[in-house]
């Protein structure tokens, strides 16, 4: 049976370098919590920034090689690619057995063509791969394109504040849960749990 796969997707323009570093250290937990409820998981990392750079890593199988890879980069001025994100996570929906069962997103900006992300984000919800889409701040137009992904994938929005590692390891630790019970009963329950994370209303 083929190990769950994960797209850890960041925001890496010049504001996110903060939360960047924090989820550096904390991405663990997704592996943590998946290999305890199964028999693991493999992460990919994408992420944007400058002037129309947008990659992915290869997968990885533990949490100490993604870091490794994740301390390496540096955030860069520019504007968000969400969109590539999502074409690249739907692409990777289409490769033979590639077992991809979700996207997390974190970002505090929306700067593209709307119908054009949310037609990506339609695309995944038929695959049946949800997109969490991690908003942080008070961005209105980010709000607003955040919570039509999440919808229109079949995900999740939430609202969450870096300072506050502790409710971003809770959430994704409920993330590793889901990739391997495919359920999404911990992330719901987290986010109307009177944390300072919140499903989006």
């Amino acid at each position: 049976m083929r190990v769950p796969r994960l797209i850890f997707a960041l925001d890496a323009t010049a504001s996110r370098q903060p939360t960047w570093d924090k989820a550096c250290t904390l991405q663990a937990e997704i592996f943590t919590a998946a290999t305890a409820a199964a028999a693991g998981v493999e992460v990919q990392l994408v992420y944007f920034r400058g002037l129309n750079e947008c990659r992915a890593s290869r997968w990885y199988a533990n949490s100490a090689d993604l870091n490794k890879s994740m301390t390496k980069i540096m955030c860069e001025s520019g504007e968000t690619q969400i969109g590539k994100v999502l074409a690249h996570a739907r692409e990777e929906t289409l490769r033979d057995g590639a077992g991809l069962k979700g996207v997390v997103f974190i970002g505090d900006a929306f700067e593209e063509l709307p119908d054009d992300v949310i037609g990506a984000a339609v695309a995944l919800g038929v695959k049946k791969v949800p997109v969490f889409m991690l908003h942080e701040g008070r961005d209105t137009e980010a709000e607003k394109a955040f919570k039509a992904i999440a919808h229109a994938s079949g995900g999740v929005y939430l609202r969450f504040d870096s300072n506050a590692p502790a409710e971003m390891r809770k959430l994704l630790q409920a993330v590793g849960l889901y990739l391997a019970t495919g359920k999404m009963d911990d992330i719901k329950r987290l986010a109307s749990g009177g944390s300072s994370v919140r499903i989006g209303q």
